[in-house]
Order: structure tokens, then C-alpha cells, then sequence
């Protein structure tokens, strides 16, 4: 995979700064160096401590990566909603993992994009997973395709610059249009999975707007809405409704009513944006809700 911008400043400028200035980490120099890559100026070798003049081009290569033998492939079709040389976005199911843990190794969201790139005959087979849901979460994933990609996003990430908007149920009747939970989120102590919102947790930020209030029927109100994230902590949704008193419909790890059958969290990931730095343009992506969901919204209010 190769890369390649023209230096357009009028004061000469060090190789290492002016591609750090693109995204190139610390992390993707060591593996030039050490695995087969590459950095050039006007297709001739340079090192990192060279300097660059107007007009000149630098390159980098990116060494093959070839995938970890421990993953294996599975070859059962996945729902690409977007795919380029860079990024794929996939409309994850319920059920199923996005990467591979002590509870499954063979069939995870990874395992299956992994089987995607060898049936497309990729040259670079490790899925790097940009963001992720919980197993039990439907919705949009976004995987990098080569470790540049993973870089230039991870930073967005980290800038809270990409969005990310979900659909949730929630029990109960939210009494306010709109709000926004700020509550800090952490290990619940002696739990390997829960977490609850705790004093000595992560800032978390969780924002939201009612789209439909289902009040007809006493024993099941409920409330469809609109959800963006302003952090990414695990299960921060889940964890900040429980919070204000409204668990999502179907939660039963933090107490959520099972109502109407519905076998998980009613939580789909259904809409995403970011920079793509290499078409120089923001991607917007968008899923439909799953027939389990699209039954609750149906319900009449």
C-alpha cells in the first residue's frame, strides 16, 4: 500500500514532521523500518531525519500485512453497507461478537471479515476494527482495511470527531424532549462485565432526543430515542439510562424489562459519520432497523 504528498511549504521541513502531519503515528514508522516498508522522497530512499523542499514528494509504503494464523477465517456472508481500498462498514447482527474472546473464536464479526477479504483477494488481511458493539447490539461497525486507515480514524476517534447515532427503546416515559446524561463510567467492583456509572470512572457524555413516547398500553410504556455518543465507554448507553431510571427494553444485564419477546437490548447503531482523509470527504452511513426493532416502532403510541 503506498501513499504519496507534495511538501508545498516554502521553508525546508523534516521528513518525519511533514508525514506525522498526515497521520503517519510513531507506530507505522517502527513498521517501515522493521517490516518490509518504506519511506521516499521523489522515489528515492530517505530517512525520517532528511528534510523536505518545495515541490517534493513524499511516499511511504506500507508493508503486507498478511493476517494472524490464530484468526480463522469464516467464509458465511456478512452486510456491507460501504467498502473502499480503506474502509468497510458492516451492518452488524445481534448475536454475534465483533472480535474474537474466550466466548467465541471461530465466528465473530472478525472472523467473518477476515473470510470477506480473502474472498475479494485482498492483499492485507487483518481487519482492524475501528469501532465496536456489544454482542447483543445491532448495527453499524467500521473496520480499517490496512493500518494507515486505522490511524488516521483512530485519531478521529480519539478528537470525538467521528458521530455516532443509535436508536434505543428505553422503559418508562422520558419526561424531557431532549437531554444529555454526563456521568462517569466504571468497572462495577467484582463483576467482569457490568459497568455502572461511579465517581472514579471515566468522563462519559451521552446525548439524546424522544422521537416517540408508546403510553397506550400501562404495562409497557415505553420510549423510542435518538442517541449520540460524545464518548465511547462500554456499554455507556445501557448504563447511563439505567442511571437516570429508564433501562433499556430487553437489558436484562442492567434490569431492562423483557418485554414483546425481544431477545437482547433494543439498541441498533444505525447511523455514522467520519472523515475520509483520502477522498478528502466526510462518509455518511445509514442502516435500516432489524425486524426485532422495527416491531416495537410499530407498536402504536
Amino acid at each position: 500500500m503506498k501513499f504519496s504528498w507534495t511538501y508545498e511549504g516554502d521553508e525546508e521541513r523534516k521528513v518525519r514532521s511533514f508525514l506525522q502531519s498526515h497521520g503517519v503515528s510513531h507506530r507505522m514508522f517502527s513498521q517501515m523500518k522493521h517490516n518490509g516498508g518504506a519511506i521516499l522522497v521523489n522515489d528515492k530512499q530517505v530517512y525520517t531525519s532528511d528534510y523536505l523542499k518545495k515541490g517534493d514528494v513524499a511516499t511511504i509504503i506500507m508493508p503486507v500485512e498478511q493476517g494472524n494464523d490464530l484468526v480463522v477465517p469464516d467464509f458465511s456472508p456478512i452486510k456491507v453497507i460501504y467498502e473502499d481500498d480503506h474502509f468497510l462498514a458492516v451492518d452488524k447482527p445481534y448475536g454475534v461478537t465483533t472480535v474474537p474472546g474466550h466466548a467465541d473464536r471461530l465466528h465473530t464479526l472478525v472472523n467473518k471479515v477476515k473470510g470477506h477479504l480473502i474472498d475479494e483477494e485482498a492483499e492485507d488481511l487483518v481487519p482492524h476494527v475501528v469501532t465496536r458493539l456489544d454482542r447483543d447490539t445491532s448495527g453499524l461497525v467500521l473496520l480499517a482495511k490496512h493500518r494507515f486507515a486505522h490511524a488516521v480514524l483512530d485519531q478521529q476517534l480519539q478528537d470525538h470527531s467521528v458521530e455516532k447515532f443509535y436508536t434505543a427503546y428505553v422503559s418508562g416515559i422520558l419526561p424531557d424532549d431532549h437531554g444529555i446524561i454526563e456521568a462517569p463510567i466504571g468497572r462495577l467492583e467484582g463483576d467482569f462485565i457490568k459497568r455502572t456509572v461511579t465517581d472514579d470512572g471515566k468522563p462519559s457524555k451521552t446525548e439524546y432526543w424522544v422521537e416517540q413516547r408508546y403510553e397506550k398500553d400501562p404495562e409497557h410504556p415505553m420510549t423510542r430515542v435518538k442517541v449520540q455518543l460524545h464518548t465511547g465507554r462500554t456499554h455507556q448507553i445501557r448504563v447511563h439510562f439505567k442511571h437516570i431510571g429508564f433501562p433499556l427494553v430487553g437489558d436484562d444485564l442492567y434490569g431492562g424489562p423483557l418485554w414483546y419477546g425481544l431477545k437482547r437490548q433494543a439498541l441498533h447503531a444505525y447511523q455514522m459519520a467520519f472523515y475520509d482523509p483520502f477522498a478528502e470527504e466526510t462518509r455518511h452511513l445509514q442502516t435500516d432497523l432489524p425486524e426485532d426493532l422495527l416491531a416495537l416502532k410499530d407498536i402504536e403510541g
